[in-house]
């Protein structure tokens, strides 16, 4: 076999190969593995209490929602976090709608700084971070708290998905799909790694239960609010850190895959949604390289995700499509042209079913929406330039 031949199969299993297994394991957990609630639970609902970190000031809306539908759930207490110039609407919004959510303020912006203040004054033994543009189910709490009767979890995740907004133009619906997809594929690769050996990129900082002993040893305090990169002081990527530091102290992280404990959420409508990307983006870099050459926790506790997960960041299907074209056309020279335009209709249709393969459940839902796929594509190929601006912008800290 020819040089080209022995490239194209060493880059198509580099490529795919995490994609069939991860295919395999996503639809088992999802299917199978959902931890099922306890006959009789020792971890209850009064042993919750809820921080909410927030600077929206007048624009309450999406607060509003998730704050009702946090007592819906009857946690212990709610604690909003928010700074000092809102704290006084805050305060008066949230005591309107009850009178036994808690205000507390720091006074600059920073959502590590604003969590940390706000761990001091927990006082139950699981603590939920939250987003303040998140909507839990009816029952959620008895789902995210029923794997923390292990003792050996530290932390639960969930899955989540895009709230619709009905009335949306066409170019903003186009974005909230965008972000459905982001979401979708980040159920897929969770669901698909944590199933094979406990790893996932990180614990989304829209909804995560831990235990509050973790996060309130000083220890865990003083890394979180002075992670530094590059000299900066890092403001963002606190998720990353808080999944890190779990690793590194061998805490267990499980995600509740049941229904009942699907979290929605809110993304950009417009092309704000590109920043938000670009911020991921940054995060993924910064927390990979941290993970893979400054701490090298993962090599060993998390050899599946370490492959599927952490080196795969430096490709992308900008590059890893064109050269699996070009390969195959070079590997295929000697054939003739019948045969070797199968083998080129093959690999496209394998590439579209790669691609489309982790939108299922989305689809299912929502299968107007498969209108938009060929948008997938191409921004799919457009984030690969953003990912690599990316890498170049990680002084970015904000």
């Amino acid at each position: 076999m020819s040089k080209f031949v022995y490239a194209f199969v060493l880059l198509f299993l580099y490529r795919y190969l995490r994609f069939i297994v991860n295919t395999i394991s996503s639809w088992y957990f999802r299917r199978f593995q959902s931890v099922p609630l306890p006959g009789k639970p020792t971890v209850l609902r009064d042993d919750v209490t809820v921080i909410i970190p927030t600077v929206c000031g007048k624009d309450t809306k999406c607060l509003e929602h998730t704050l009702r539908s946090c007592l819906e759930n009857r946690p212990y207490e709610i604690i909003i976090v928010t700074i000092d110039r809102v704290r006084d609407i805050i305060a008066k919004f949230a005591g309107s709608i009850d009178a036994s959510i808690k205000v507390m303020s720091v006074p600059i912006r920073g959502k590590r700084i604003q969590v940390a203040h706000a761990l001091h004054g927990v006082k139950t033994s699981i603590t939920i971070l939250a987003d303040d543009d998140v909507i839990w189910p009816s029952e959620f709490l008895p789902q995210i708290l029923a794997p923390l009767e292990s003792w050996g979890v530290g932390a639960v995740g969930t899955l989540q998905q895009i709230r619709r907004d009905r009335n949306l133009g066409m170019f903003d619906r186009i974005w909230e799909y965008l972000g459905a997809c982001y979401i979708e594929r980040r159920n897929f690769e969770i669901t698909a790694t944590s199933n094979i050996d406990g790893g996932m990129s990180c614990l989304s900082g829209r909804t995560a239960a831990f235990r509050t002993e973790i996060l309130q040893d000083p220890k865990f305090i003083s890394g979180y609010l002075n992670e530094r990169w590059a000299g900066n002081t890092l403001n963002a990527d606190d998720d990353n850190f808080v999944s890190r530091w779990l690793v590194s102290h061998q805490w267990a992280i499980v995600i509740q895959a049941s229904q009942e404990a699907v979290v929605e959420t809110a993304l950009e409508t417009s092309s704000q949604f590109l920043s938000q990307c670009l911020r991921w983006s940054r995060s993924n870099w910064r927390s990979n390289f941290t993970s893979t050459i400054v701490e090298r926790h993962i090599w060993k506790q998390q050899p599946w995700s370490t492959y599927a997960l952490h080196l795969s960041t430096p490709t992308c299907s900008l590059v890893t499509d064109p050269l699996l074209v070009y390969l195959l056309l070079r590997s295929t020279i000697s054939l003739d042209p019948s045969t070797r335009s199968w083998c080129m209709y093959a690999l496209a249709a394998w590439m579209l079913v790669a691609k489309i393969t982790k939108l299922i459940p989305h689809y299912q839902r929502c299968p107007g929406d498969i209108r938009y796929f060929p948008v997938t594509l191409i921004f799919g190929y457009l984030h690969g330039l953003q990912k690599y601006y990316a890498l170049f912008t990680l002084h970015s800290t904000s």
